[in-house]
């Protein structure tokens, strides 16, 4: 029986692709869950799928953008299941152009939903975390491409090096609550990611054009996507065992090892010059 049977888990983006994956693997752990995403029909679907299964759980249309809107279905899975053992901030938009052709508008819609949302999702399920018995995580969901960035994703990797920064904070600051923090890094995977964000995409912004060339730039500078691809349930198939482990990172596949050390290199050179230079 795992230590977290009982207990419950909150998944946002849980309505599709590695949400959905993250809903079920909790659900394998005896754990109740609760499936958020701004798709209610999405998180819906998720919900019914564990119900089937005999998973307790609830649903809820949540844009994690609105911290309103996470209060309230914070106070509905406290009034269903009490206490939260495990919360999982894995919600991204993605949008691709240069960075010198992004709107003002398109910032505050990707940072508003991947790293406000993601304090957002924290905050409004902290106190039920902290109210909890055994065992406490918070899994956030970056991007390998945090660390190894490509152009004409720059809108989305800013997000997700916030991300991780936030994740490096709050781990820091929640380390005496006995409450551990797992940032995960997931490459390329089978699922409907660019759907959903071009779903997701506010009407005043206008339509989203997915151009070739901009898939082209992200292709050739991305690894061999042919390799990275994965279904999300492979993606998460070795997260419990890091989350239980108080693992600070968990990269789920991927073959980016060698641009990863090489980028680091090239930081720990840089302030080895400055040492050097200082005397």
């Amino acid at each position: 029986m795992s230590e977290l049977t009982g207990g419950t888990a909150v998944v946002t983006g849980g309505g599709s692709g590695l949400g959905a994956a993250m809903a079920q693997l909790w659900a394998g752990e005896g754990m109740r869950v609760a499936a958020l995403d701004i798709d209610a029909a999405a998180a819906a679907g998720t919900a019914d799928a564990l119900r089937a299964a005999g998973t307790e759980s609830l649903s809820a249309g949540v844009d994690v953008a609105d911290r309103a809107a996470l209060d309230a279905a914070a106070a509905a899975v406290r009034d269903a299941f009490g206490t939260v053992n495990v919360v999982c901030a894995n919600v991204g938009v993605q949008h691709f152009d240069k960075l010198e052709d992004l709107t003002p508008e398109t910032w505050q819609w990707v940072l508003g939903v991947n790293v406000i949302g993601t304090a957002n999702t924290v905050n409004a399920f902290l106190p039920l975390l902290r109210a909890a018995d055994g065992p406490r995580h918070i899994v956030l969901t970056s991007s390998i491409a945090s660390v190894v960035p490509s152009p004409r994703q720059g809108v989305y990797i800013v997000s997700k090096f916030a991300v991780t920064g936030f994740a490096d904070v709050l781990r820091q600051e929640l380390a005496d609550d006995g409450i551990t923090v797992t940032t995960v890094f997931p490459s390329g995977m089978l699922t409907n990611h660019l759907g959903s964000s071009l779903a997701a995409r506010p009407d005043d912004l206008g339509p989203a054009e997915l151009r070739d060339d901009d898939i082209e730039v992200v292709s050739s500078t991305s690894g061999d996507l042919t390799i990275e691809l994965t279904t999300a349930e492979d993606a998460v198939s070795r997260l419990v065992a890091a989350v239980n482990a108080g693992d600070p990172y968990h990269f789920t596949h991927g073959d980016r090892l060698e641009e990863l050390v090489a980028r680091h290199r090239a930081i720990e050179g840089a302030y080895e010059a400055m040492r050097t230079a200082r005397g």
